[in-house]
């Protein structure tokens, strides 16, 4: 859920697509008089809330008493600001109908200003039903998510199957090596999965063996930081260059 005191582009992307009939979400008009505090709803504003038009008098009480009791709070905060301000905004929260039910609604909105005071009269925009788009995006995240996952699962039942064929473990014996292996280089099983599939397929026609597995869990050679590494130490019996530069050229001073 996002609320911000500014238009929100996608929102409002989505709301004008619709106004042109390009989607299929309902959307309905409402006019605010700030200072009596009257509210005219569409007949659609009033389906979005459970009630047959006409069948409420629309007020600022009876909008909030319809907001998500998580969302409430955070509406009532725009409203403060849009009254007060007139600063364009774009809000997206949750509403529980008449009926009981949960909607999605999107709304936009503006004040309009008294010319010679500043101050708010009016406050105009939309409400649009994004239940079935916000379900429908739901859906599709959550079965992306199922397919990564069901993608994940068959990497490492492959790679542990290599494992067994190659070392003859078991099932847990060959998860709990990727397993440890992971705690080492600090990946994901996954990971160490999807990357001994694919060295496995670089070996093209010829056969894995225990050797490549070897080679694919050794673990990595630490290096060290080059202000750590230890001075290579001069041979036995050897001196420094510079030192025997520098007495060769003291003796030839002193013959």
């Amino acid at each position: 859920m996002t609320t911000r005191n500014e238009t929100d582009g996608d929102l409002e992307a989505v709301l004008d697509a619709v106004l042109r009939g390009d989607g299929p979400q309902p959307v309905g008009r409402y006019v605010l008089d700030v200072p009596t505090g009257k509210w005219w709803w569409s007949d659609e504003l009033f389906a979005m809330h459970g009630f047959v038009p006409g069948e409420v008098v629309p007020t600022t009480e009876l909008m909030l008493a319809h907001k998500h009791p998580d969302d409430l709070s955070r509406v009532q905060g725009v409203l403060a600001e849009v009254t007060s301000r007139g600063t364009p905004f774009s809000c997206t929260h949750r509403i529980i109908d008449a009926h009981g039910r949960t909607r999605t609604l999107g709304v936009v909105g503006q004040g309009d200003l008294d010319d010679e005071t500043g101050v708010v009269t009016r406050v105009t925009g939309y409400f649009m039903d994004l239940t079935e788009t916000h379900g429908a995006r739901v859906r599709e995240e959550a079965s992306a998510e199922i397919r990564a996952s069901a993608s994940h699962r068959a990497a490492i039942e492959q790679a542990k199957g290599a494992v067994m064929v190659l070392y003859g473990l078991s099932e847990d014996e060959a998860f709990a090596l990727l397993r440890d292996h992971s705690s080492i280089t600090n990946e994901p099983v996954r990971s160490i999965a999807a990357r001994l599939i694919a060295s496995m397929a670089d070996l093209g026609g010829s056969t894995a063996t225990r050797e490549d597995l070897d080679a694919f869990f050794a673990p990595p050679t630490p290096t060290l930081p080059a202000d750590l590494r230890l001075p290579t130490a001069p041979l036995a019996g050897s001196a420094p260059r510079h030192r025997g530069s520098r007495r060769a050229g003291h003796r030839s001073r002193s013959s």
